[in-house]
């Protein structure tokens, strides 16, 4: 039994209007204000919970697609730290916005830097500079990460607060 060639044509076609239609994760930026909240939670149609930790607002959206994003906000209004884990990883150049350039030179400088080792594709990312600091691991439906701007960071607030 052979399929026709057009029948699978017009199949791929319309998996890929469907895949192009998906809605794609858009989520506050670092540095954003905390307006961006809220616009990501009716954007992802994601549930929203919220905690007052005195020095900072932990905003945890939590997408249907199996990711949560938690969003750490400064009394200033300021997003100063993000941190995720799903299924999937985040796009970090939206996630990261303006500070997504710095954390690629970061990690282009370290892998040109190991010349022995070839790059891995899925190995841990470890940025650490002045104004950025990224982390992020995992494998196939466990990816988990962090990144905040030392900077921003709250008086008091610990770097392990942002989880």
């Amino acid at each position: 039994m052979s399929i026709d060639f057009s029948y699978r044509a017009r199949v791929i076609i319309a998996l890929l209007c469907v895949l192009i239609n998906l809605p794609c994760p858009c989520w506050a930026r670092l540095g954003d204000n905390a307006a961006s909240v809220l616009d990501d939670q009716v954007r992802m149609r994601a549930t929203l919970r919220s905690i007052d930790a005195q020095r900072y607002v932990m905003h945890e959206i939590a997408a249907p697609m199996g990711i949560v994003v938690r969003e750490f906000v400064s009394p200033q209004g300021a997003v100063f730290g993000v941190a995720w884990e799903g299924q999937f990883p985040p796009n970090l150049q939206e996630l990261l916005g303006p500070y997504y350039q710095q954390a690629q030179q970061a990690q282009a400088a370290v892998q040109h830097s190991d010349t022995q080792q070839p790059p891995r594709r899925h190995a841990p990312v470890a940025v650490e500079t002045p104004g950025l600091v990224l982390h992020q691991t995992g494998h196939v439906r466990n990816f988990h990460g962090r990144a905040y701007i030392p900077e921003l960071v709250p008086e008091g607030v610990q770097a392990s607060e942002i989880h």
